[in-house]
């Protein structure tokens, strides 16, 4: 009685959390929408796992009810039952029916394995990406098309994208759920996956593998557009800018941060990569990877870079509010 009173309290806490979770798996940030094939395999077998077990509880679940209410104990019935040992046809059919399950279920698990582990860098219509992992940011190379990219990773539709993934410092874990599931970044070692958007869209990344402070921040976007918008990007990116912006406030910012970030943040092939290319900041849809891309953000994390990541690499340059005003004016004009 006292252990039914108990489970009555949980039945409110049960239900809140599942009316919560029903508001997980958004479309962009979803292994069950997916959006390639990599995911739409990956899917598949999760969901041929979930029939097989669900299948196996409702077997064992009618089986016992029918054993509790066969044999349960009659009124005026005394004694022990008699016992019954030794069934063959029960002992062959509970020993071949998991084994024809683990078959069903190992097939096309291992066909899709090998599948999915394909190394497709040497087909003329696969486009190359090497991944490098940072606390807490991405960095995206283009090894065939000369191109580097940092938060922000743009694909073409239609296409299988070969990664090359390594990490910079720690272990983290390369993932895009809408596309396919995630491999590990590690130091001194390159893992090698593939995936591909079938639909343009903007798909969030994460890392995957607890990483440090602000691991649960280290976003990333996965921005898959046609393939004649993909060429147009990749002349953009490949084209020098012609000038740089005229405004004094912003003279004042490029000169700032010629001075003050150079070391670390390279701008259009100038610069240290100890943090993210900053060439076409100024496009981005995020800052930091986690704001969203406006002036005020900019601002707050120039100011206080720790509060809004805690535990990333950007130290607190304690700038005041000229020097912010200007570096804000300078970044948010480096465009394409």
């Amino acid at each position: 009685m006292i252990q039914w009173q108990h489970v009555k309290r949980l039945i409110p806490l049960i239900g809140v959390m599942m009316l919560t979770l029903t508001g997980c798996g958004k479309p962009y940030l979803s292994a069950l929408d997916p959006k390639g094939p990599v995911a739409e395999m990956q899917l598949s077998l999760i969901k041929l796992s979930l029939y097989i077990m669900i299948g196996v509880v409702l077997v064992v679940a009618i089986i016992f009810t029918y054993v509790l209410i066969r044999y349960r104990k009659r009124p005026n019935q005394d004694g022990i039952p008699e016992q019954v040992e030794g069934s063959a046809k029960l002992e062959i059919l509970w020993t071949v029916i998991p084994i024809i399950l683990l078959i069903i279920l190992a097939v096309p698990m291992v066909s899709q394995t090998f599948t999915l582990a394909k190394d497709y860098s040497g087909e003329s219509d696969t486009v190359r990406v090497k991944v490098i992992a940072h606390q807490f940011w991405w960095e995206f190379e283009y090894p065939d098309l000369g191109i580097k990219t940092a938060q922000e990773l743009y694909i073409p539709t239609g296409k299988k994208i070969q990664f090359e993934i390594t990490s910079a410092d720690v272990i983290h874990a390369f993932w895009v759920p809408a596309l396919g599931g995630k491999i590990d970044a590690n130091p001194g070692m390159v893992n090698k996956m593939w995936l591909e958007a079938d639909e343009p869209g903007v798909y969030q990344g994460r890392c995957a593998e607890l990483c440090g402070a602000s691991h649960a921040l280290m976003d990333f976007s996965v921005i898959a557009v046609s393939s004649g918008e993909f060429e147009d990007w990749v002349k953009e990116m490949k084209t020098p800018p012609t000038e740089t912006v005229d405004a004094d406030l912003a003279k004042q910012g490029e000169e700032f941060f010629n001075q003050s970030c150079i070391t670390c943040h390279a701008v259009n092939g100038t610069g240290g990569n100890f943090g993210p290319d900053l060439s076409t900041f100024g496009d981005r849809q995020k800052i930091a990877g986690i704001l969203e891309f406006n002036e005020e953000n900019l601002e707050r994390w120039l100011k206080d870079p720790q509060g809004v990541k805690p535990g990333n690499k950007m130290p607190n340059l304690n700038l005041n509010d000229e020097q912010i005003s200007g570096l804000v004016e300078y970044l948010v004009n480096l465009k394409r």
